[in-house]
Formats: structure tokens, C-alpha cells, sequence
């Protein structure tokens, strides 16, 4: 055998891509193998091809795994960086008389009576109301044919009726701290009975029998807002001395 021919056989019995044995090929089948290496299609092409998908995918999964990782570039922050927030606006609330739920004590020459209001809460946070200011113990409320109270009872005026605030003193203005902090929640209402917290002197004329009050003025509330549990309403509460 010729060296040339020598080294072909060599060549092709190294392989093991076509199954074929070591024994000594014809120059036809020679040729073939070396046209096939020359030209990579079938079977070889598509192995190269999925070779390099698959080598592209794993690469991608490398690059995606280190890119979301801590690394040792440690990167700092510069002095003064800050954010914006803002505060809430602060609103009053208000107080205002409701018939329902009813009074349970009701007024009498020399008796006091129970009060109901409602409290309006129209911040965006809860507000604590923790006492009241009252005006002088010589301002009285009108009275009312209804609960309404849109129809004015003749002779049973704030002039004359001698219904008052209880606890209220001859100085207006007068400070009263409540038995329980109610809290009103945010843009809320809460209605409240106060307990015996109205009182008819036994001046009060006949002309005030039967009739509905609307309380005078208060001259002021102590109240706080922040975050805090709303009260259950209607609610229970009173003042005193």
C-alpha cells in the first residue's frame, strides 16, 4: 500500500461518526468522507447548528444569572440624597344636634338631661376629642316644638328657657376634660349621647314643657389628630366639673 493511501486509511478508520470498522476503505468511499467533511450537511450540519443554539442559550443563562447578582463593584450614595413627602391639611370639625338616638334622661325644673350630637371629622386622619369648652352659665338654648328643630316654641326662647350647659361657669371658655377620649375617624361622623351634661334651672317656665333644645354654642373642643382606633358610634360620654 502506497504512504499516501496509507494515510487516507488511517484517516477514515479513526472515525467513529459513520459506525464503519477499521479495515482498509476504497478510494470511492474515501472521497466521499472527505467531500462530507469539506461540505457539512445532514446530519453533521444539524448537529452543528443545535450545538450552537444550545451553546447560545447557556451563555444567555450565564449572562442573566451573574447580572442580577451582588458583585465586588460596591457602589455608594452621594450625601444629600433625599425624598419628598407632604403633610395632611388640618380641618376643623363640627358638632352639630341630632334627635336620634333620643335622650334618655329628659329635663325637668332643677334636673339635668342627657345631649346628643354629632361630630364631624372632615381630615383625611382620625381626630381624639378629649374635652370641651362651654360658654357662661347664663347662656341658655332655644327651644323647639320638634326635633327638627326648625319651629321655635313660643315663650321657651335662649332668652328665657334657663336650659344650660351643666358645668358651665360664670367665665366663658370653661375647660372640661371627657370621662372617655372619642375618636373620630377619618372623614367621618360619630354620634355621642352625653350623659346629664344639659341642666334646667327652676326658673324654666311652663311654656318649656315638651319641648326639644338646640344647646348653646360650645366655645371650643380639645382634640388631637393622628393615628388612633375610631370609636364605635353612637357612643356614650360626659364631662364634668
Amino acid at each position: 500500500m502506497s504512504k499516501a493511501r496509507e494515510n487516507r486509511t488511517m484517516r477514515i478508520s479513526g472515525g467513529s461518526a459513520f459506525g464503519q470498522s477499521s479495515r482498509e476503505m476504497s478510494p470511492g468511499v474515501d472521497s466521499l468522507a472527505q467531500a462530507m467533511a469539506l461540505h457539512p450537511a445532514g446530519k453533521f450540519r444539524n448537529k452543528s447548528r443545535a450545538s450552537k443554539v444550545l451553546a447560545g442559550v447557556a451563555g444567555m443563562a450565564l449572562v442573566g444569572g451573574t447580572a442580577y447578582g451582588v458583585t465586588n463593584w460596591i457602589v455608594g450614595l452621594t450625601a444629600g440624597s433625599s425624598a419628598e413627602a407632604q403633610s395632611a391639611t388640618v380641618s376643623n370639625l363640627t358638632i352639630t344636634a341630632v334627635a336620634t338616638p333620643s335622650a334618655t334622661n329628659q329635663l325637668f325644673p332643677g334636673a339635668n338631661g342627657d345631649v346628643v350630637a354629632t361630630i364631624t371629622n372632615p381630615n383625611s386622619f382620625p381626630v381624639t376629642v378629649t374635652g370641651v369648652d362651654l360658654p357662661t352659665n347664663t347662656t341658655y338654648a332655644g327651644g323647639f316644638t320638634t326635633s327638627a328643630l326648625s319651629t321655635a316654641q313660643t315663650g321657651c326662647s335662649s332668652s328665657t328657657s334657663f336650659v344650660l350647659w351643666n358645668f358651665s361657669t360664670g367665665t366663658s371658655g370653661s375647660a372640661h376634660t371627657l370621662t372617655t377620649p372619642l375618636t373620630v375617624a377619618a372623614n367621618g361622623t360619630l354620634t355621642v349621647t352625653f350623659t346629664n351634661d344639659s341642666s334646667m334651672t327652676i326658673a324654666a317656665p311652663a311654656a318649656c314643657e315638651n319641648t326639644f333644645f338646640s344647646m348653646p354654642s360650645l366655645t371650643g373642643i380639645a382634640a388631637s389628630g393622628g393615628a388612633a382606633t375610631a370609636t364605635t358610634s353612637p357612643a356614650t360620654d360626659a364631662w364634668t366639673a
